[in-house]
């Protein structure tokens, strides 16, 4: 597979498998092909919107990325997605603003989660994540 968004929604698909968005019965992979159609046209940001919830929700490593072959720099924009447990949310916004790929991402998945029946406490959230990704 020589195309890399295509790949990555292989590896995506595969990984999300099983896995459901909160009302329980929209397959989980819909969110990630959301958040890629919203940066179409740019082959790398696609892919790292395919896979930008892999690490985090799924058993996918980077090693495991790399070895499927997905490249060392959207690899690193999907590692500045991903959220560790334990990390202020304006420290993972900062991570995101040093990577111009995992920012356009991560705004596009802020705002398809916004479109997708958010909680009060998730737009205030967003919002605020927003603010900081657009005017830095």
């Amino acid at each position: 597979m020589s195309n890399l968004p295509e790949l990555a929604r292989h590896i995506a698909s595969a990984a999300h498998e099983g896995q459901y968005r909160r009302d329980g019965s929209t397959p989980y992979i819909e969110h990630p092909r959301a958040v890629a159609r919203r940066v179409a046209g740019d082959e790398r940001a696609e892919a790292v919107a395919w896979l930008h919830d892999v690490l985090e929700d799924t058993a996918e490593t980077s090693q495991s990325l790399a070895e499927k072959g997905i490249p060392d720099d959207v690899i690193a924009s999907v590692e500045a997605l991903t959220k560790t447990d334990g990390i202020e949310y304006e420290l993972y916004l900062d991570g995101i603003l040093a990577d111009p790929l995992a920012r356009r991402v991560k705004i596009a998945d802020m705002l398809t989660n916004l479109s997708d029946q958010p909680t009060s406490k998730q737009i205030r959230k967003y919002a605020t994540g927003l603010l900081k990704l657009v005017d830095e």
